[in-house]
């Protein structure tokens, strides 16, 4: 397991809800075709288009930080996305970044959205 993964685990145990739950939760809610679609159009207007199509590709998922997370989604999403795990944007943020990557990537085996 990752470091993150391993703070996810910690942070949950001491709030005492399970956090990789939310999270995956929360993550498989972005991921259908026309959910990825929106995640490469504002990625594209944010200027990391070519990270998010990274992560679509076939080569290597380009990393990307917790303010480039926000960037791709947008204000509005990220509040929802508090709203549905209950957790603070400073915690959800770096686990969206180092989730989100693998996340699409596996979804989208053959390359395309």
């Amino acid at each position: 397991m990752s470091i993150l993964g391993n703070m996810v685990d910690k942070i949950g145990n001491a709030i005492g809800i399970d956090l990789h739950s939310k999270l995956n939760e929360q993550v498989a809610s972005l991921l259908d075709p026309a959910r990825i679609q929106q995640i490469v159009s504002k990625a594209d207007e944010a200027g990391l288009g070519d990270k998010v199509r990274s992560w679509i590709g076939k080569g290597d998922n380009l990393p990307v930080s917790p303010d480039e997370i926000k960037q791709i989604l947008g204000n509005s999403e990220v509040q929802n996305l508090v709203s549905r795990t209950g957790l603070p944007a400073e915690t959800l943020l770096p686990a969206l970044a180092h989730f989100l990557p693998d996340a699409v990537d596996k979804k989208t085996p053959e390359g395309t959205a």
